[in-house]
């Protein structure tokens, strides 16, 4: 009896390491990640709006079809990047992703707390480049510090009703993304 609940015992640990292994690797396997289905969509520092999700077609997986959707795929080489939206009637947010999927920053319009979302995006080494004048740089605007010198800023804007899908549309194309 012993000895069927030690094989047990080894199976269940075993079982659970293979699991575990698999689905730590699983991400780096993958070949189709956000970037490497948006990035043919869209220009480098440029905004690109995305197709409303069809129940047959989706760019990207399991889009809710009450957001607008847009995507600015930056390139940090060159140098920082000035980015802005207008705030849409019902809600707007702003992620941002490294070109390996990470998410390391997101803001939305309750948050900036104006009618506009203006920020600087930037490296660490381009950062420290800037004028030391700290007072303009804390009180004057937001700068995000990127990881990456590569990645995609998502834009979404919340239309609440069908007919206000058209306001929403309207402030991701008055949306900015240049360097």
């Amino acid at each position: 009896m012993i000895r069927i609940a030690l094989w047990l015992l080894g199976g269940v640990l075993l079982g659970g390491i293979v699991h575990l292994t698999t689905v730590l690797w699983l991400p780096e396997l993958a070949t189709q990640d956000a970037y490497a289905r948006l990035s043919p969509l869209a220009q480098v520092n440029a905004v690109t709006a995305i197709a409303a999700p069809t129940p047959d077609d989706s760019t990207v997986p399991f889009l809710d079809p009450a957001f607008a959707m847009a995507i600015c795929r930056y390139d940090l080489g060159k140098g920082p990047l000035k980015f802005s939206v207008p705030v849409s009637p019902a809600y707007t947010s702003v992620s941002f992703y490294t070109n390996s999927d990470v998410a390391y920053y997101a803001i939305n319009d309750r948050a900036a707390g104006r009618r506009v979302i203006e920020l600087e995006l930037m490296t660490t080494e381009q950062r420290s480049d800037l004028p030391g004048d700290d007072e303009v740089t804390a009180a004057d605007r937001l700068i995000v510090e990127s990881p990456t010198l590569a990645g995609l800023i998502v834009i979404k804007a919340l239309a609440p009703e069908p007919g206000l899908m058209s306001a929403a549309k309207t402030a991701l194309t008055a949306a900015k993304c240049v360097q």
